[in-house]
C-alpha cells in the first residue's frame, strides 16, 4: 500500500509525520526536564496552546522549505540541513509563543524539544527509507556486485547502488594494503587474492573495475586475470568522464567476449601449471614494467620463487608493477633495477649480485611505426640489448634464458621485425655454443590488451564515436590474450632443450576488419557503411603503414616442427647463422650504429636478416 501511494500522497504522509514528531518531541522534552511533574505542566492551558502553535508552525515551515517533498532516496546532506533549520525555527517559534502568552515555560524546554525533533525526524526518515527499500527488493532478484577499486569512483558507485533495487554492491577489492580490512561506504575492503573465495561465499554475479585512472592495457590485464572467477567483468569510466565527455558511451561497462574476438576458445585453462619449474629460483625479468613483463611478474610470483628481480628503464612502469606485487604480500623478495638492457656493467652486476638462475627477456621496442622511424635506436635496444643480457647470462651460468619474440620476426618487412629476428639469431648462436645455459625463444602474435595493440586503439576510437581506422581491408593477424602469451613463455622455460622456438597453436588468423566489427557490435552499436548509412561507427581504411605486413606468419619453415609435452604447443627447430656469420653481422651493425649510417644498416639487414630492400623514394622531376 505504501509503495502504491501517489507522489502527492507520500508528500502528505511525510508532512503529517513531521507534525506528529513535533508534538512528540516537545512533550517528551517536558518529561526529560521535569519528570513526573511534566503531566501537571502539560495539562495547563498555555502549554496546550504552545503545543498547538508549534504543530501548526511545523506544518508551515516544512511546507515552505519543501522538506516533505525530498525523496527518501535523496535524503542526504541537503535534507539534513533543512531538518536542522526546521528545528531551529521551531525553537524560536516556541519562545515567541511563550513570551506572547506570558507563560513560565523555560527556554531550555524548547531547546531540548528542538534537538529531539531533529533526531527523531532524521532517524525516522532513514528507518522509513530502509523499510521502503526492503519492500521494493523483497520481490526482486538483485544482481550482486563486487567493486574492484575502493577509490573515489568505487565509492561513488557504491553510493549510487545503495538505493538501487536491481543491483547490490556487496564488497570492495583493492590492492592497497592500507585499505584492506577497512569499511568504506558501508562495505568491507578485501585483498584481490581473496576474490575466488568472495565470489563463491557471497554469490557475486558481476565484478566492476572502478579504476578509471589506470591505463587500458592494465585494465585489460586485470580483467583477464578476473575471468577465471566465473563472473562478468565490466570496466567503469569515472563519473567525471561520463558527464564531461558527451561522446563517451556507456558501452565501456560492457564485457568483451574474447572467445568471439579470438575465433577460438581461450587456452590459459588448458595449459599446464609451471610452478615447480620456477619455485625457489632467483628470476630476472627484463622489461618488467611492460604489458607482457608485468603479467610475467604477476604469474611468476604465484610460483613462489626465491627472488624476483624487475628491470626496466621506465621509472613509472617499474614503480607501478613493484607496488602491485608488493601489495600481494607473498613473502617473495622483490628487487627493482632501474636501467637499460644495453648497460653491460649493470646487467653483469645484477646477474652476480642476485644469483640469477632464470632470465625472461621481455624488454624491447615493439611499436612498428615508431621503430621504423627510429631504426638505429630500435636496433641498439632490441639487438645489442638482447646480446648484452644473453651473454651476461651465459657468463653467470644462468640455467635458462627465454627470449620473448614476435611473429613479425618471420621474414621481416619492418625494422622492428628485423631487429627481433636479429635478436633470435644471436640467441640461436649462443645456444649452439653454450655448455650450461639453455637458450630458447617464444614467438607469438598480437596480444590483446597489451600497450600499443589494436584492441585498446579500437576501444578508444569506439568510445570517441569513431571512426575505427583499419590499415587494409584484408589484413589478418594471429591474436592471443596476455595470460596465454605469458603462460607460453613460462612453459617454454620448462620445456626447452636449447635453441628452440616455441609457438602456440593459435587457430586461424583473424581478419582485423572482423575484429573491429565484433568490437563495435559487442559495444551495443552497429557499423555504418554503404549497406547501413544510419549506423553508429564507421570503419575507415587508411592504407598499410611502412613495414606493415598484410598477413603475419609464426614459422619460418613448416617441415621442422617437433612435439612438446602439450599438444597445443609446437617446437620449431630452426637453424640460423654460423658463429662467424653472426660475428660479421654484429660487426656491421655496430659500425652502422656508431656512424649512424642507415645505408650500411639496410645492407646488413638485407644480407643477414632476409629483409627485402626498401622501395626507392619517388623523385620529383621538373621539366626545363
Amino acid at each position: 500500500m505504501l509503495i502504491s501511494l501517489s507522489r502527492r500522497g507520500k508528500n502528505t504522509l511525510l508532512l503529517c509525520f513531521d507534525v506528529v514528531i513535533t508534538a512528540f518531541s516537545f512533550v517528551f522534552a517536558k518529561f526529560v526536564l521535569f519528570g513526573p511533574a511534566a503531566f501537571e505542566r502539560l495539562l495547563q492551558w498555555h502549554s496546550l496552546l504552545e503545543l498547538g502553535i508549534l504543530m501548526l508552525s511545523a506544518a508551515g515551515i516544512v511546507f515552505l522549505l519543501g522538506l516533505h517533498r525530498i525523496k527518501l532516496n535523496s535524503y542526504q546532506v541537503e535534507g539534513l540541513r533543512d531538518t536542522a533549520l526546521t528545528a531551529v525555527l521551531l525553537v524560536a517559534m516556541g519562545m515567541i509563543a511563550s513570551a506572547a502568552l506570558g507563560s513560565a515555560t523555560p527556554p531550555q524546554e524548547f531547546a531540548v524539544g528542538g534537538m529531539l525533533f531533529l533526531i527523531a525526524s532524521v532517524a525516522g526518515r532513514l528507518i522509513i527509507r530502509q523499510l521502503v527499500l526492503k519492500l521494493y527488493r523483497d520481490n526482486r532478484a538483485r544482481r550482486r556486485i563486487l567493486i574492484y577499486g575502493a577509490g573515489q569512483t568505487g565509492q561513488q558507485l557504491a553510493s549510487a547502488l545503495s538505493t538501487d533495487d536491481a543491483l547490490e554492491a556487496v564488497a570492495f577489492v583493492d590492492d592497497d594494503r592500507r585499505l584492506q580490512g577497512l569499511t568504506i561506504a558501508g562495505l568491507r575492503v578485501y585483498s584481490s587474492k581473496e576474490i575466488p573465495t568472495i565470489v563463491d561465499r557471497k554469490k557475486i554475479d558481476r565484478i566492476v573495475l572502478a579504476m578509471p585512472s589506470v591505463n587500458l592495457s592494465t585494465q585489460a590485464s586485470i580483467r583477464q586475470r578476473l575471468l577465471p572467477a566465473g563472473c562478468e567483468v565490466h570496466i567503469l569510466p569515472s563519473f567525471c568522464d561520463l558527464v564531461g565527455n558527451t561522446q563517451r558511451q556507456a558501452w565501456e561497462t560492457r564485457p568483451l567476449n574474447l572467445n568471439t574476438i579470438l575465433g577460438r576458445d581461450q587456452l590459459e585453462h588448458e595449459l599446464p601449471g609451471v610452478s615447480l619449474s620456477y619455485s625457489g629460483e632467483s628470476i630476472l625479468v627484463t622489461g618488467a614494467g611492460g604489458s607482457i613483463g608485468s603479467e610475467l611478474c604477476h604469474q611468476l610470483i604465484t610460483c613462489a620463487p626465491r627472488r624476483l628481480v624487475l628491470l626496466d628503464h621506465n621509472e613509472l612502469s617499474l614503480y607501478t608493477v613493484h607496488r602491485q606485487l608488493s601489495a600481494l604480500d607473498t613473502g617473495v623478495e622483490i628487487v627493482t633495477i632501474l636501467g637499460s638492457v644495453c648497460d653491460e656493467a649493470l646487467i653483469s652486476e645484477v646477474m652476480q649480485r642476485h644469483g640469477i638462475n632464470i632470465v625472461l627477456h621481455a624488454a624491447a621496442y615493439k611499436h612498428v611505426c615508431i621503430v621504423e622511424d627510429n631504426a638505429l635506436a630500435g636496433m641498439r635496444n632490441n639487438v645489442l640489448g638482447t646480446k648484452t643480457v644473453a651473454e651476461a647470462a651465459r657468463r653467470a651460468n644462468v640455467d635458462r634464458f627465454i627470449l620473448v619474440s614476435t611473429d613479425k620476426a618471420v621474414r621481416p618487412k619492418s625494422m622492428m621485425g628485423a631487429s627481433k629476428r636479429f635478436a633470435e639469431l644471436i640467441v640461436q648462436d649462443l645456444a649452439a655454443r653454450s655448455s650450461h645455459t639453455r637458450f630458447s625463444m617464444v614467438r607469438f602474435g598480437n596480444v590483446l590488451g597489451s600497450s600499443g595493440s589494436v584492441m585498446p586503439l579500437f576501444e578508444e576510437q569506439i568510445a570517441n564515436g569513431g571512426p575505427v581506422t583499419l590499415t587494409h581491408s584484408d589484413v589478418t593477424r594471429y591474436f592471443m590474450t596476455i595470460p596465454e602469451a605469458v603462460r607460453l613463455v613460462l612453459l617454454a622455460g620448462s620445456f626447452t632443450y636449447g635453441g628452440d622456438v616455441f609457438v602456440l597453436d593459435m587457430g586461424r588468423p583473424v581478419p582485423v576488419r572482423d575484429l573491429a566489427r565484433r568490437m563495435i557490435e559487442q559495444a551495443g552499436l552497429c557499423v555504418r557503411d554503404a549497406a547501413n548509412p544510419n549506423g553508429d561507427i564507421e570503419i575507415q581504411v587508411t592504407g598499410l603503414r611502412p613495414g606493415e605486413k598484410l598477413h603475419e606468419e609464426l614459422l619460418i619453415g613448416s617441415g621442422n616442427l617437433l612435439s612438446t609435452p602439450h599438444p597445443k604447443i609446437m617446437r620449431a627447430q630452426e637453424y640460423g647463422l654460423s658463429e662467424l656469420e653472426t660475428a660479421k653481422a654484429l660487426s656491421n651493425l655496430r659500425k652502422s650504429l656508431e656512424t649512424r649510417d642507415m645505408t650500411l644498416l639496410e645492407d646488413t639487414l638485407k644480407t643477414w636478416i632476409e629483409m627485402p630492400p626498401k622501395k626507392p623514394a619517388a623523385r620529383l622531376v621538373v621539366a626545363e
